[in-house]
């Protein structure tokens, strides 16, 4: 990717000859990316406030210098707008936190791959998606700023499969994985204001997360209800976080959020009580497991949620009794939230 930057290549204006000459660099996730040609980049750097040479981070396994002109030369390889470009720019500072813990992320055999997501204003201005199908396909901007973000963490990180990334069997959510909260379905405070940050601000926040899981419940009356499907759901021996403990990722669906907060419960209460309630016995697990993950035998049922501040609750999608859970890396790596930073027209 510094060749990229640091040198102009002349390439046949052609289709199919641009394709080939990035999938034989290895400068793609696979799929056809679009030129990033100087004119290009240029409108991608327009849109934002830092200059092409400053340093967002160093990415590993690599540690390759991010600085905000290869961003741009990714965002354009994905398909991103120029006004985009803040966004990726703010969710690679975010993955740059120390807590996020990038390095073992990109390593590691576990399938995690950073969720992104955003909050705020921008979300309507660029018509980020958090209605009905937000982890799926259909969407410009969720599906090219988190492709994106993988994209730099390809060519600048060097996190390719079975060299810098070695996931045993990858996750579709490694190609992109980007959705907006909806917030106008949302009972509570949306995250970004829980997090400190005003209505008005916008920002991305990035977790190490698996793909989706489903939790279906189309019986449940009331919060007790839902809740009680959400902590079987959770409840799983295979998840990292039934050893290590760590952050994890409750996505309420707009029904199940709304059945939830008329009960009276809001985000402190479900996390109180899925800390007591979510909780694993230990003849779900084998007697070799327990010595090699805890080192003795715990004393009783494993909570899912270790700590009731390690889960983090969003709403997301649209009509439907479906929620999400989203399980993560485990205790070695924690979410962060960052502002997005972009340039103001007159």
């Amino acid at each position: 990717m510094a060749d990229l930057v640091s040198e102009r290549l002349e390439v046949t204006d052609d289709f199919e000859a641009v394709q080939s000459l990035y999938l034989e660099r290895g400068w793609t996730d696979g799929l056809p990316v679009v030129p990033p040609t100087a004119e290009r980049v240029e409108a991608m750097l327009a849109a934002v406030p830092q200059g092409p040479q400053d340093i967002v981070g160093e990415i590993p396994p690599n540690w390759g210098s991010a600085t905000v002109e290869k961003l741009a030369v990714n965002a354009v390889m994905a398909g991103c707008r120029p006004e985009y470009l803040p966004v990726v720019i703010a969710a690679m500072e975010a993955m740059c936190d120390p807590v996020f813990n990038l390095y073992a992320i990109q390593a590691t055999t576990h399938p995690c791959a950073p969720l992104i997501i955003v909050n705020g204003p921008i979300c309507d201005e660029l018509g980020l998606h958090g209605g009905s199908g937000a982890y799926g396909p259909g969407w410009q901007a969720n599906a090219t700023i988190g492709r994106a973000v993988r994209l730099v963490q390809l060519n600048v990180g060097g996190a390719y499969p079975g060299v810098g990334d070695m996931s045993t069997q990858g996750a579709p959510s490694k190609y992109t994985y980007c959705v907006a909260e909806n917030e106008e379905a949302n009972p509570w405070e949306p995250l970004h204001i829980e997090r400190g940050f005003r209505a008005d601000q916008s920002t991305v926040t990035v977790l190490a997360g698996e793909p989706p899981h489903n939790i279906n419940d189309h019986s449940g009356r009331t919060a007790e209800d839902i809740l009680t499907i959400i902590a079987g759901s959770i409840s799983i021996t295979g998840a990292n976080n039934a050893y290590t403990g760590g952050e994890t990722l409750l996505a309420l669906g707009p029904e199940h959020a709304a059945t939830i907060a008329n009960d009276g419960f809001g985000k402190r209460q479900i996390r109180e009580w899925l800390h007591q309630n979510a909780r694993i016995p230990l003849e779900r697990y084998t007697h070799e497991t327990m010595m090699e993950r805890f080192g003795k035998i715990p004393g009783g049922p494993v909570p899912m949620v270790s700590e009731p501040d390690l889960l983090m609750i969003i709403v997301l999608g649209g009509p439907g009794k479906h929620s999400s859970w989203v399980p993560t890396f485990g205790g070695t790596t924690h979410s962060a939230t960052k502002e997005i930073r972009k340039v103001e027209r007159c």
